[in-house]
């Protein structure tokens, strides 16, 4: 059934409702058992528990549907849950837990009934704590206080005292530390399941027992079978950076010591040999205690009794020096040092030093011991990990994600106003450097970061392979993912297709694409784009000149998202599997979802644009928080904090009532549309926003946010020019575009933002003819010839950009009507190599000054050249075959910003 006119009328009104008719009902599929696999390739030695997505095809099955999990044939224990339904309500994307241990080869999942874990988790609510319990290990989270967690007990032994949040800021540079703690408001039990349990806490942090600041969220994840907790730890800065000088941010664990000395433990992982040394060492003495003390010893082990021990060495166990701290320091990315002190107060001594440690620190003895370990170490320097008092009756653990011996964060703005105070003179330098400079605009105020550690409680000192184990789990999380057959057949984000070298010009493409994620990932190792706040970005152009990238020259600097690498990237993993695409993109996700978005104050819900610093520039859009960035990678793994920020965009559209994005455009004029709207763009402002109410639809299937993408469709279908008229008045209550003019303003920047993936989605799942049929007038003449637009519409013909990358909208044109020649006009586009990156026939890469290059490199044309080419392969692949494609010729441009 297709929406009449007199439906699409009623909905351009504020209080429009939506008909059941609007909503495409294509023919049900069959659900067939997905296949999963492991993104490195091989079956990991250990996983530490584990939660992944499965797409399922419209129809297939229904919201009440149960899934099994099996491995070579045998059931795997798994908890399974239903994260994204089709319009029709029937089953859309499922997340699925599987239990810790030893990784199994050969997952599928399938409609049927789960079993259960033989070691479940149980969750047990009390009025003033919740009780996580897996066997016999019990973790007791307070409902509110200074303590994350109270303690671990094992069969009533406590192997860990309270877990806190602790940190210092200083009130300039050179100030004095003042230590702050973190406070829990409030704990609720978010996931209560056999397989998986999980538990939010949120609160802010305390200096010294009076200013409140830097909220945080930490959701603890409790797996079957499991003896840690997955933490993920997000934060936000609301300080002053004139004035708040986070000086140190970290999570410590208290850990009760028991035994002599010399049985109790510390280990340090460091990318090589363990550091395994005890408080008091027995080993190298100038008198031997034997070498089976000494074996224990080094083992993990409780030495024997102390009676057969060499008597000169029994009887001077009281002259060894106890080491009661220890302290792994990881300042940069290419170097880690480890020291080691008896007590405060006496000196340091250097033990180790190497380049990149996991991030894994154990303190305990043969009865019990704490293992803490964060993710990213290395990568987000200056980070540490800190021992405490072991030869005391409690020790404590500390992985400081932000270290305090480092120099305290500096969140300033990097540059002064240079007379920049007015638009004019703000243009003028925007035209220089690329710039959107404006004072007080480039605010650290309101960015965040998520961090993700895990907290073991053990037994026992694990033996070095088992510690070995545990950080490598950590550092790089084994990752289950459906096969990308299966996704693509579940018909979910667009147009995309499974790589395809059947022919010479397909292949051509088909490498291009591995090159360029291959030439990425070399990028972000060899320019060493790491750090607490720049991992998972990459920069926006190359400097032919100095054989860098522009990090230094405005707008060229740190690329915050522009024109859409997140979705280039995504696609890539999508359609591949691998995980070289899939790590680059999961950081890019993590960082500009947190690091380039405002989470509080006045820029709330938006973004920021490329710059030199990630907050630098003046232009705060939802271009950059932009959903359609996210929720791949929230459907893929069902990641609860990326789930938070998809739905705190929900309303973010409200913020562009006190932000004009076009303030500063010469000669426009003040807005005079109807009371309490403004104007918004078509793409890339509507569109990122459509992207946050689409998956909440999705995700909950609230019809309301349904009805509000479809008042704005209607709204656009109803201007003569609809998707070409590029901007209209917007009423934020509604969701609706009230009026609009017979204006066409085609601007090269309103569909390389995710304006085309998200519109591939509408089309296929909400039928208004009226609607599809002005997105298909755009894609159609947006790249069309001077001579064919002219006829059509007579001048002004404008300026064009991008050339290259719109290719992917004349073949989805081209694709819609059948046009032959439509679909060649989209391959003659995207082999010009206009405004864009270009296509090689061979890998284009070379050396130069040292460093490996790409010619006339720019992050813009990479994402859209990737995006075009997975398009384009997916939707007129014969069209691309039939190509000529010539000799390179890509002539690169940065175009302005709107």
């Amino acid at each position: 059934m297709q929406t009449t006119r007199r439906d699409t009328l009623k909905l351009i009104g504020a209080t429009a409702l939506v008909p059941a008719a609007a909503v495409a009902r294509p023919a049900p599929a069959k659900a067939r058992p997905t296949a999963l696999h492991w993104i490195e390739g091989e079956t990991p030695k250990l996983q530490l528990g584990q939660t992944l997505g499965v797409a399922w095809p419209r129809g297939a099955l229904p919201r009440r549907a149960t899934f099994a999990a099996e491995s070579g044939g045998k059931p795997l224990p798994a908890q399974s849950w239903v994260t994204a339904t089709w319009p029709d309500g029937s089953v859309k994307w499922t997340a699925h837990a599987l239990e810790a241990g030893t990784a199994a080869p050969d997952v599928i999942v399938r409609p049927g009934k789960p079993i259960a874990p033989a070691t479940p988790v149980r969750i047990e609510q009390r009025a003033d704590a919740i009780l996580i319990r897996i066997g016999s290990l019990a973790w007791e989270i307070p409902r509110s206080g200074d303590a994350l967690i109270r303690s671990a007990m094992r069969d009533g032994r406590r192997l860990m005292g309270a877990l806190t949040l602790v940190g210092s800021v200083r009130p300039s540079l050179d100030g004095a530390a003042v230590p702050f703690t973190g406070h829990v408001d409030q704990a609720v039990v978010e996931q209560s399941g056999s397989v998986r349990a999980v538990v939010k806490l949120t609160g802010m942090h305390v200096i010294e027992g009076r200013r409140r600041w830097l909220p945080f969220t930490v959701r603890l994840y409790a797996y079957a079978g499991a003896n840690h907790l997955r933490v993920l730890h997000s934060f936000v800065f609301d300080g002053d950076p004139q004035k708040d000088f986070l000086a140190s941010l970290g999570l410590r664990a208290a850990v009760p010591m028991r035994g002599e000395p010399h049985d109790r433990h510390v280990r340090f992982a460091t990318g090589g040999p363990l550091f395994a040394e005890a408080v008091r060492p027995l080993t190298g003495l100038r008198r031997d205690p034997g070498a089976r003390f000494r074996e224990a010893q080094i083992a993990g082990r409780a030495v024997p009794d102390l009676a057969s021990m060499n008597k000169a060495v029994r009887e001077g166990l009281d002259t060894i020096p106890t080491w009661g701290d220890f302290a792994l320091e990881q300042p940069t990315a290419d170097g880690f040092r480890i020291e080691k002190r008896t007590t405060e107060g006496f000196a340091w001594i250097a033990s180790r030093a190497g380049k990149r440690a996991p991030g894994l620190a154990y303190v305990g003895s043969p009865t019990g011991g704490v293992a803490l370990a964060q993710r990213w170490f290395w990568q987000r320097h200056p980070s540490a990990l800190a021992i405490r008092d072991a030869a005391q009756d409690e020790a404590s653990v500390t992985a400081w994600l932000w270290s305090p011996a480092a120099p305290p964060m500096d969140l300033r703005t990097y540059r002064g106003v240079m007379g920049m105070e007015g638009y004019d003179a703000q243009n003028r330098g925007l035209d220089i450097t690329y710039e959107d400079y404006e004072p007080g605009w480039d605010s650290a105020t309101g960015i965040g970061r998520t961090n993700e550690l895990t907290l073991w409680a053990l037994d026992a000192t694990p033996t070095s392979d088992t510690l070995q184990a545990m950080a490598e789990a950590n550092a790089l999380p084994p990752q289950l993912m459906a096969d990308p057959a299966a996704l693509h057949a579940a018909a979910v984000f667009g147009d995309w297709g499974l790589p395809d070298r059947s022919t010479p010009n397909r292949t051509i493409v088909e490498n291009q694409l591995d090159n360029l994620v291959d030439f990425y990932a070399h990028e972000v190792e060899a320019r060493s784009w790491y750090g607490f706040w720049d991992h998972g970005d990459v920069m926006h152009t190359y400097d032919g000149d100095r054989h860098v990238w522009r990090y230094d020259i405005g707008g060229f600097a740190w690329d915050n998202s522009e024109l859409s690498p997140d979705l280039w990237l995504w696609q890539q993993a999508l359609r591949t599997g691998k995980a070289q695409a899939w790590r680059l993109a999961e950081a890019m996700t993590r960082h500009t979802s947190e690091v380039d978005t405002y989470h509080l104050g006045r820029f709330n819900g938006l973004g920021t644009r490329h710059g030199v610093q990630h907050w630098s520039d003046s232009s705060k859009q939802p271009r950059v928080s932009n959903a359609a960035y996210r929720r791949i990678y929230y459907y893929l793994t069902a990641d609860d904090r990326v789930g938070d920020i998809l739905r705190d965009l929900l309303t973010s559209d409200q913020a562009l009532a006190t932000v004009d994005i076009g303030r500063k455009i010469p000669g426009a004029k003040a807005y005079a549309g109807p009371a309490g709207t403004f104007e918004m763009g078509f793409g890339p402002s509507w569109t990122a926003y459509v992207a946050a109410w689409l998956t909440e639809w999705e995700r909950t299937g609230d019809t309301r946010w349904r009805d509000r993408i479809m008042r704005g469709m209607a709204g656009i279908a109803r201007l003569k020019y609809g998707w070409m008229t590029n901007t209209a008045p917007y009423d934020p209550r509604t969701g609706n575009f009230v009026g609009g003019d017979e204006k066409i303003r085609l601007q090269h920047l309103t569909s390389v933002f995710g304006a085309v993936e998200i519109n591939a989605e509408l089309i296929q799942l909400i039928d208004m003819p009226a609607y599809r049929a002005a997105w298909l007038d755009y894609c159609r003449w947006f790249n069309a010839p001077k001579a064919e637009y002219i006829a059509r519409f007579g001048e002004p013909f404008g300026a064009r950009n991008l050339r290259e990358g719109y290719s992917r909208l004349t073949a989805y044109a081209a694709r819609a009507s059948g046009d032959t020649r439509l679909a060649d006009r989209a391959a003659v586009e995207f082999f010009s190599g206009d405004q864009g990156l270009g296509t090689w026939t061979t890998d284009p890469r070379h050396e130069v000054a040292g460093v490996v290059e790409w010619p006339s490199v720019s992050t813009n044309a990479a994402a859209q050249w990737g995006l075009a080419a997975i398009q384009m392969l997916a939707l007129v692949p014969d069209a691309i075959d039939r190509a000529t494609i010539p000799p390179h010729n890509s002539s690169a441009q940065e175009p302005r910003t709107s």
